[in-house]
């Protein structure tokens, strides 16, 4: 594609010898912040429904993967040339039902991972998820991942009697006042909440974040109606179910 091409020699011009200072200096680590930070920028279009944001941000996301495979290149690794035929390569291969006439019995998901290990030699189910994701998506992907060769809960029912026993839990080790233990029970009942929003096919992630933005949302409320610092907690529970009614009523 015109454009396409357009943007890699656009790249190639910043970081070659007449170039911009800045962009020739960069090195693949730089970006790590970078691609967060415009990952994060590109969710939020999506959860407003923001079109317009979400082009732009697709466009800036795209730019920082030309530009790293830029940085490999100018390192004798690879080019973008090579990331585009890569992926190709692997999504067609993953794809047989639809592009090789071979039908499976089994679930997409379970195909899916059967594919992945025939591609690699060292590949483990679990070890390849990355340690640096936000812990609470690790935990989606991890579960869902175990669940898909079968090792999961048989109905929500069992996952809802796990979430009691953790919570049981939880409360003998704060009244033990042992905070390893506190910590690993906390860890262990934010697991069992994930596997029940999996069941119900929610990304944990996005529910946290709708509360988040909820609680953010009432709470100013409450602040743009009494001075906080002088005001009991009562008077900002009363304010704080006004909010949630006027939500509830759509006003």
């Amino acid at each position: 594609m015109e454009e396409f091409t357009q943007l890699v020699e656009l790249m190639a011009t910043l970081r070659g010898e007449k170039g911009c200072s800045w962009d020739k200096k960069q090195t693949t680590k730089a970006f790590k912040t970078f691609l967060l930070e415009e990952v994060y920028e590109l969710i939020d279009a999506i959860d407003k429904d923001d079109y317009k944001a979400l082009k732009e941000e697709l466009g800036d996301l795209l730019f920082h993967i030309v530009f790293i495979s830029q940085i490999c290149k100018d390192e004798k690794q690879f080019d973008i040339k090579e990331v585009v035929s890569s992926v190709y390569k692997k999504m067609y291969n993953r794809h047989p039902h639809v592009f090789m006439d071979a039908p499976s019995d089994k679930p997409i998901e379970k195909k899916w991972e059967e594919i992945k290990k025939d591609e690699k030699e060292d590949y483990s189910l679990l070890s390849n998820v990355p340690s640096a994701m936000p812990a609470l998506l690790r935990a989606h992907i991890i579960s869902r991942r175990a669940a898909h060769v079968g090792f999961d809960w048989e109905s929500v029912d069992g996952i809802y009697e796990k979430m009691s026993e953790e919570i049981e839990e939880l409360k003998r080790a704060g009244q033990s006042g042992d905070t390893g233990s506190i910590k690993e029970e906390i860890g262990d009942l934010l697991f069992t909440v994930v596997n029940i929003s999996r069941f119900y096919n929610v990304d944990p992630e996005d529910a946290l974040r709708l509360t988040c933005n909820k609680f953010i949302r009432r709470f100013s409320y409450i602040e743009s109606k009494i001075e906080l610092k002088t005001s009991s907690l009562s008077e900002m529970d009363s304010l704080w179910n006004e909010i949630k009614i006027i939500e509830n009523k759509g006003g």
